[in-house]
C-alpha cells in the first residue's frame, strides 16, 4: 500500500468521525419542502448578512397548486417582455440569493481582510441535498472545471481505453483529447441510440451500448465518461444502471458529465454509485457564473482499488494545498469567490425548501406537454428529446424543418423566435446517425421551475406562425 493510500485511509477514519458529528447538521430532503440548515449561518460576518426580513416568505402549499408554483415565480427578476426558455445555457438568480451575493460582495469590499470564508463550509453545507457525505462534494468553477480536474489528474498508461459518446461537450472531448495524446491512450466514442418518432429507445438500449464496449475491448477499459443528461437531444442516460451494471462489476471507474442535473432532478449521488460526477452551479440550480460542483466518492477509495496498478492513479493537479485530505486539496485553489459559493449555497437552500422532488417532477411535467403539444402542432416534424419519462430532462429539442442539416434555416428560426415572439431558446448539432457526415441541427427548449403551461403552449403557438411565415 503506498503512503498516499495510508494517508488517505487516515484522512478517511478522521472523516468519518467528522461525519458523525455533522449529521445533526444534515438537510432534510423531502417532498413538503422544509430543509433549512444552520451549518453556514455565520459563514461570513455578522455584517455581512442581510436581514431574513429582507427575504420573500417561505415555500408553503401544495405542489399541485398552481398558487404555490406562482409564489416560486415571483422570486426571479427575468425581464417580463419575453420568456426565457434557455437555462441549458445559462440560469438566473432568484432575487433573495441575488440580494445576498450582491450584499456579501459589499461587505467584502468593506472589510476584505476579514472575508476569507472558507468555502469548504459551504460545500459541506450543501453536500447533503445532492445525496453526498460533506468530505465528498467541491465546489468548482463549472461543469468543465470539474470534469478537467479529474480527467488530467488521473494516471493513464499507454493502451488504455476510455469510453465515451458521440454527444459528449466540448468540456469532456478536449481534456479526453489532451491525455490520449500524452499518454497514448485510446477514447473511443460510443454512438448513442437518437429517439425520433417510429424509433422508440429504452433504458436497456443505452445500458446495452455501453455493455457491448466493455465486452469487445475488455480490461483496457479503464474509465468511462458520459453525460447524465446529453446536450445535445436532452436525453437522461441511465446513469446509475451504466454504474451498477456495466462499470463497477467489470472495475472500471466512472466520471458522469451533469452539467444539467443539479437543480433539475432530485440527485442522490450515493445511490447513482458513480465514483466522479461533475455539475453546474450556474444553469438549473441558479446560482451565480463561475460555479459548480464536483463529487468524488469516498475520497476517491474505489479508483485505488480499480487502479491498484499504478502508483499514484490520481494526481492533485489543480491545488495550492499540502494536505492529506481530498476535499481539502481539491477545494484549495488559492483566492476564491466567497459571495458566489455563498450565493449558490442560499440557492440550493431554497430549492430544499421548495423540495427537490417536487421541482423534477414540475420540470419533467412541463416537458412532457411541450412534447405533446410540438407532436399535435408538428405532427411530422422530428422531435429527438424521448417521450419516456425516465430518459427525458427538462430539455426539449425538435426541428421543424424538412431539411435537418440546414443549419441558416433553423437559426433564422430561433432569431426569429426572439425578436417577433419574445421566446428565447438555442439551437444544438450532431451526428444523427453515427455515419452521418452531415450533423443534424435542433432547436432546443428548456422547461424550469418558474415556467407554467402557458408559457410552453404560448411557445409552441409562436413556432407554429412563424413556421407558417417562412415555408
Amino acid at each position: 500500500m503506498t503512503n498516499q493510500q495510508n494517508n488517505l485511509l487516515d484522512s478517511n477514519q478522521l472523516q468519518n468521525e467528522q461525519l458523525q458529528n455533522n449529521e445533526r447538521r444534515r438537510f432534510l430532503k423531502t417532498t413538503t419542502g422544509l430543509a433549512i440548515t444552520a451549518a453556514g449561518a455565520s459563514l461570513l460576518p455578522a455584517s455581512a448578512h442581510a436581514s431574513t426580513d429582507d427575504f420573500s416568505e417561505t415555500f408553503h402549499g401544495h405542489h399541485t397548486d398552481q398558487r404555490f408554483w406562482n409564489k416560486v415565480r415571483k422570486e426571479f427578476i427575468l425581464n417580463k417582455r419575453n420568456t426565457y426558455m434557455n437555462i441549458g445555457t445559462a440560469g438566473t438568480m432568484p432575487k433573495r440569493v441575488l440580494k445576498d451575493y450582491n450584499h456579501a460582495n459589499e461587505q467584502i469590499s468593506i472589510n476584505p481582510w476579514n472575508s476569507n470564508i472558507p468555502t469548504l463550509d459551504y460545500a459541506k453545507q450543501i453536500a447533503p441535498s445532492f445525496g453526498a457525505a460533506p468530505h465528498e462534494l467541491v465546489l468548482c468553477r463549472n461543469t468543465t472545471d470539474g470534469l478537467c480536474t479529474i480527467i488530467n489528474g488521473l494516471q493513464f498508461e499507454y493502451g488504455d481505453i476510455i469510453l465515451t459518446t458521440n454527444h459528449e461537450h466540448h468540456g469532456v472531448t478536449t481534456p479526453l483529447k489532451h491525455v490520449a495524446e500524452r499518454y497514448g491512450a485510446e477514447v473511443i466514442e460510443l454512438a448513442l441510440p437518437v429517439y425520433t418518432p417510429g424509433n422508440d429507445v429504452s433504458v436497456d438500449d443505452f445500458v446495452q451500448v455501453f455493455a457491448d464496449a466493455v465486452s469487445l475491448y475488455g480490461n483496457r477499459v479503464r474509465l468511462m465518461v458520459f453525460s447524465h443528461v446529453t446536450f445535445t437531444t436532452g436525453t437522461t442516460l441511465p446513469a446509475k444502471q451504466i454504474c451498477k451494471k456495466v462499470a463497477i462489476p467489470n472495475g472500471i471507474v466512472t466520471l458522469v458529465d451533469g452539467a444539467h442535473t443539479p437543480g433539475m432532478f432530485n440527485l442522490d449521488f450515493h445511490d447513482i454509485d458513480c465514483d466522479f460526477y461533475s455539475g453546474a452551479g450556474h444553469k438549473w440550480q441558479c446560482g451565480p457564473g463561475a460555479t459548480g460542483f464536483l463529487y468524488v466518492r469516498d475520497n476517491a477509495s474505489r479508483l485505488f482499488e480499480f487502479w491498484s496498478d499504478r502508483e499514484t492513479p490520481l494526481w492533485f493537479i489543480n491545488t495550492s494545498s499540502s494536505s492529506v485530505e481530498v476535499q481539502t486539496k481539491l477545494q484549495s485553489v488559492g483566492q476564491d469567490n466567497y459571495p458566489a459559493k455563498r450565493a449558490l449555497a442560499k440557492a440550493c437552500e431554497m430549492w430544499d425548501e421548495i423540495g427537490r422532488d417536487a421541482i423534477e417532477k414540475r420540470i419533467l411535467d412541463l416537458s412532457a406537454l411541450c412534447k405533446e403539444e410540438l407532436a399535435k402542432k408538428f405532427p411530422n416534424a422530428m422531435i429527438f428529446a424521448p417521450n419516456v419519462r425516465k430518459l427525458s430532462s427538462g430539455l426539449t429539442t425538435f426541428n421543424p424543418f424538412d431539411d435537418l442539416t440546414d443549419s441558416a434555416l433553423l437559426t433564422e428560426f430561433r432569431d426569429r423566435l426572439d425578436e417577433e415572439y419574445g421566446y428565447i431558446v438555442r439551437t444544438t448539432s450532431f451526428y444523427l446517425d453515427p455515419n452521418d457526415s452531415v450533423k443534424t441541427y435542433s432547436l432546443r427548449i428548456s422547461t424550469h421551475l418558474f415556467h407554467d403551461d402557458e408559457d410552453v403552449k404560448g411557445l409552441v403557438k409562436a413556432m407554429k406562425q412563424l413556421y407558417r411565415d417562412m415555408r
